[in-house]
């Protein structure tokens, strides 16, 4: 079985190893100089609060670093194939394979196989390390760059809108009945002009409304504020408006954005962009995979014809084109063109068929 879908052991373990230095090195290359440039830009942000220095700048290159990481790993894949295979087919190394015996798909298969390893380390490494990132990167930057605010197991800075009020919470924590909201504060409205304003320091759902505890309200005509201790206000509104409200399914490892879609679902919100976003967590590592495919015009055709330039200069293009349509449809999903399914798994079905077809012509 192995015989049949790979060359040789030595010649698989060879393949497969320049292929993974190569792409290494320039996974190492990018992420090095894309880090230096996004310094630049973001460094007088991080120093601009009073106090920060250089562990600052430190902690934001190592909050961005996994960012960046992720983002450029299917570049560097791509880019590594083609190294791979160019300097394969300059030194003849190619068509000894192929007087061997051995078919495209052979030759391929060591690089197809480190690619579905790298996939796979890709995916845990985002579930684990990017969206923890990603969202303590967020929580840093809605501070200004300044203390974090303390983590707890639900959102901050919530906003809601009750009909013409408007309703901002600190805190909100827990689910469905559990639910805890603190620091409440209801701009209270009538035809967009604002007549008063409420404040809490705590609030619990109850019946159809939430209990306030600690309740002020202020009154804008008469400039006074009056005491109201615990009162029942924002009849209808639901606790997922404020427990869901900030769902991202960069933030969030894929379990628990699977957990926010079925609880938003259930709701009646709208989910197309996070159920997008949820398939995209598994198509996204995947997408290296396709980049062998995409770059394998570089393996075949003599390197004496004079066209091995333009034959990487073409798997480079395919790649690109790949990571573009891949962007655009992922947007088509986020705003309900295209059906989630279709968003973060067409362009990729898209590419395979085209490499394979790229693959049989170039091969002749």
């Amino acid at each position: 079985m192995f015989s049949s879908l790979f060359p040789s052991r030595q010649l698989t373990i060879y393949m497969a190893k320049a292929f993974f230095v190569r792409t290494l090195a320039f996974l190492f290359i990018l992420t090095l100089v894309l880090q230096v440039l996004d310094l630049l830009g973001e460094t007088g942000h991080v120093l601009a609060y009073p106090g920060n220095g250089g562990a600052e700048i430190w902690k934001y290159i190592f909050l961005r670093f996994p960012q960046l990481v992720a983002r450029f790993l299917p570049f560097s894949v791509l880019l590594g194939t083609l190294a791979t295979f160019f300097t394969l087919n300059q030194n003849s190394e190619v068509i000894s394979m192929k007087a061997a015996g051995l078919s495209a798909h052979q030759i391929l298969a060591p690089t197809v196989l480190a690619s579905l390893l790298i996939a796979i380390v890709s995916f845990g490494f985002n579930e684990r390390v990017v969206t923890r990132a990603t969202a303590e990167m967020a929580r840093w930057e809605a501070a200004g760059f300044g203390p974090i605010p303390a983590q707890h197991a639900g959102q901050d800075d919530v906003w809601v809108k009750d009909g013409d009020n408007i309703i901002h919470v600190d805190s909100a924590a827990g689910r469905g009945s559990a639910t805890v909201l603190t620091g409440i504060t209801v701009n209270l409205r009538e035809r967009g002009v604002l007549k008063g304003i409420l404040h809490a320091t705590r609030a619990n759902p109850v019946g159809n409304g939430w209990q306030l505890s600690d309740a002020r309200r202020f009154d804008v005509a008469t400039g006074t504020q009056s005491m109201l201790g615990t009162i029942t206000a924002a009849a209808g509104v639901p606790p997922d408006q404020f427990t869901l409200a900030n769902a991202n399914a960069e933030r969030m490892p894929i379990d628990v954005l699977g957990r926010a879609i079925v609880d938003l679902r259930a709701a009646g919100r709208p989910t197309d962009a996070l159920e997008a976003g949820w398939w995209h967590k598994i198509s996204g590592p995947l997408s290296a995979l396709l980049m062998p495919l995409l770059g394998s015009v570089a393996a075949f055709g003599l390197a004496r014809s004079g066209k091995l330039f333009i034959r990487a200069v073409i798997g480079m293009a395919l790649g690109f084109a790949y990571f573009v349509a891949d962007n655009a449809a992922l947007a088509m999903g986020g705003i309900g063109v295209y059906p989630p399914l279709l968003a973060a798994w067409g362009p990729f079905l898209l590419f395979l068929m085209i490499g394979e077809a790229v693959l049989v012509r170039t091969e002749e």
